[in-house]
């Protein structure tokens, strides 16, 4: 089973509309927010490429700004966390 990707999502969108479902959307996929404009997430391939496809349907490429990284398995534990902020947790198994 592949694992999730550890992913970071920040956007500059001018239109209060756009910014507020491009929220709506982040979290929707689990995102979880960590600053006003970035989010942090663990998303499998699949999910990563649905999402890529539904911010490009929600942004104006010239008024807005998307950047999506991406951290390695051995990156992500190296992220720095200063003051309020607190690591985003790996999902664990739900059952139900």
């Amino acid at each position: 089973m592949a694992r999730d990707l550890f992913v970071v999502i920040s956007y500059d969108i001018r239109a209060n509309k756009r910014r507020l479902k491009l929220a709506r959307l982040l979290l929707d996929y689990g995102a979880t927010r960590v600053q006003y404009s970035v989010f942090e997430c663990y998303l499998g391939a699949r999910q990563l490429d649905a999402l890529r496809v539904r911010i490009g349907k929600l942004y104006k490429a010239e008024e807005d700004s998307v950047r999506i990284y991406m951290l390695c398995e051995n990156c992500r534990p190296r992220v720095e966390c200063m003051g309020q902020a607190r690591p985003s947790e790996e999902p664990g198994l739900l059952i139900i």
